[in-house]
């Protein structure tokens, strides 16, 4: 305690003297156009950082000394973007490879879930959390971090609670919080009691009325399940900050969002942005924070309510005001410089004042070993056959011409057309493949490990077409099941049985031949690869699909396929 104290009175002498110009700073950031989040102002400037942080605005250069200059020519410094919500392990890179991809795109702060890692990890949760948040300060990027608030046992949640990042708790589950669950009681008792936050995800379209009070009454600190006006609208009125998600869902979900923000003149400080989920390809090629910050501008945001909206808002809404979200004396030096408000082009990106990536490319490389967290695969496919691939309609019309079957869309997230009953041509008791002049892959979701009979469900895919071949992934949070798409019953079955030796893969197969493996070695849900080696793994799935007939567009097929993962467990396809 006494060296604590020590410490912080060195400090505070030392900025003292910084300031009367006897001691000196650790950087002159000047020549910048400063964005005041807090006045909605520019202003012509300079920024003096020491020990991590800013301690001086428009310091007197007369007097002051500094270890270094930088010249910022005349760009925008605008705080460090934020992600007020990402499962920051659910895009299958580890916590290093996101931030090569992430950081470079002005993004040095996320508040992130942990929850689908935690849960293919099974019993092994917490040593799985341990790894997840090895070394965690030597990130490029600031890490606040949430237990899991659903897909795991709570004497997992119970611990990891008490580890380092973690300031909260994640996102309960639908089905259960909704019930009652003893489980959910005691996650928000533990997290309560420590003054922690907890993050909702509400299912306002699911839930009566009077459960909808439930969050906000016991004190859950945010909301991000929102879909359309009416939702924002109710999300609002119940006080919640309300997270505005981009990363799923389709561009035209987002935009009805951002819409209805500006049509119906919802103050914008009610509004925080967030990814929940984004794959590694989507964010070097279009962008992190700073594309959702200029979508909002191109849907009538104002460019500084929308930086607001992934800087200043956040952090008020976690009560991290003090330490991150503004440019102001005190805050942490996270700084991006733009030649742009309304487009942001992350030329320069600063976190605690180190210059970490310029034009688009991280300059600091971290190496974290990840490679105690790989996993090896048990298999449970041996005695999985063709035929249990094969779809059965539920029913078949008197002419003996039509069958009803399950169509999946990928695209249907958030909304009913993620899985429906439709009516397809049937010849000779065969299905074919067809609806609404649409050929399309057929799907089979499988069990892995099967207690007796293995629960298989069967139908039609929207979202990855292939002529012939299969792809096929696995996933195991919550429950471990395998996904195939293709259009013969043999082929799929191989494809999954090879994708049952590993952890975790997806895998392309083509006439029982093996043409692409991504291998997710970290308990089946990450891959142990660098940035560069997960895309180029990526794009090696994409082309093997599109010489079999894929014409993939948007997200690499493997993270379409994850984001499915996640709609079969929210509309329980999966036991």
């Amino acid at each position: 305690m006494k060296q604590k104290e020590t410490n912080h009175l060195e400090k505070v002498r030392d900025i003292y003297e910084i300031l009367n110009g006897r001691m000196e700073a650790d950087l002159l950031i000047q020549n910048v156009n400063i964005l005041d989040v807090h006045g909605e102002t520019v202003y012509q400037g300079s920024l003096l950082i020491y020990d991590k942080r800013i301690v001086a605005l428009n310091p007197d250069e007369s007097i002051a000394k500094v270890k270094e200059v930088f010249d910022g020519q005349g760009l925008y410094a605008i705080p460090g973007l934020i992600d007020a919500h990402l499962h920051f392990e659910s895009q299958l890179a580890h916590p290093v490879a996101l931030g090569e991809a992430m950081v470079p795109n002005g993004t040095t702060t996320i508040f992130a879930e942990t929850l689908d890692l935690l849960s293919a990890a099974g019993e092994d949760g917490v040593r799985a959390a341990q790894g997840l948040f090895r070394d965690y300060e030597k990130l490029p990027y600031r890490l606040y971090a949430f237990a899991p608030g659903k897909k795991v046992a709570a004497s997992v949640t119970e611990e990891v609670l008490n580890m380092e990042p973690v300031i909260g708790l994640g996102e309960f589950e639908h089905f259960t919080y909704s019930k009652g669950d003893e489980d959910d009681f005691l996650k928000a008792s533990w997290v309560r009691e420590k003054g922690g936050f907890m993050n909702g995800h509400w299912g306002l379209t699911a839930l009566p009325d009077m459960i909808l009070n439930y969050l906000p009454a016991i004190g859950t600190s945010n909301n991000h399940d929102v879909w359309n006006g009416d939702d924002i609208e109710k999300s609002i009125r119940y006080g919640f900050p309300t997270q505005i998600k981009f990363g799923v869902g389709s561009s035209e979900v987002i935009k009805t969002l951002l819409r209805s923000i500006v049509d119906r003149k919802f103050p914008t400080d009610n509004f925080m942005l967030c990814t929940d989920n984004i794959s590694i390809e989507r964010l070097l090629k279009m962008g992190h924070m700073d594309w959702i910050i200029s979508l909002c501008t191109e849907m009538g945001i104002s460019p500084i309510k929308a930086i607001k909206m992934a800087t200043l808002n956040t952090a008020k809404s976690y009560h991290m005001e003090d330490k991150i979200g503004s440019l102001t004396p005190g805050r942490f030096a996270d700084i991006v410089l733009t030649d742009s408000l309304s487009k942001i082009n992350p030329l320069y990106v600063f976190k605690d004042g180190e210059l970490i990536a310029q034009d688009k490319k991280l300059l600091k490389k971290i190496e974290i070993d990840y490679s105690s967290m790989c996993t090896e695969g048990v298999q449970g496919l041996e005695d999985l056959t063709p035929a249990e691939l094969d779809i059965v309609p539920f029913e078949v019309s008197e002419d003996g011409t039509k069958a009803k079957v399950y169509l999946f869309d990928v695209y249907g997230r958030g909304h009913e057309k993620f899985y429906q009953e439709i009516w397809v041509p049937i010849v000779n008791g065969k299905i074919i493949p067809e609806y609404q002049g649409e050929k399309l892959s057929r799907l089979s979701v499988i069990q892995r490990y099967a207690d007796g009979k293995r629960h298989v469900v069967n139908g039609l895919f929207k979202g990855v077409y292939i002529e012939h071949g299969a792809v096929a992934t696995f996933w195991s949070a919550p429950s471990p099941y395998f996904v195939v798409v293709g259009q013969e019953s043999e082929e799929m079955c191989f494809c999954a049985k090879e994708v049952d030796k590993y952890s975790g893969a997806c895998i392309v197969s083509d006439d029982k031949a093996i043409k692409s493996v991504m291998p997710l070695e970290i308990y089946g849900a990450m891959a142990n690869m660098n940035v560069d080696e997960l895309t180029n793994s990526a794009d090696a799935i994409d082309a093997a699909l599109e010489e079999m007939g894929n014409r993939n567009e948007g997200e690499p097929v493997v993270n379409k396929l994850l984001s499915l993962f996640i709609s079969l467990h929210r509309f329980r396809i999966m036991k």
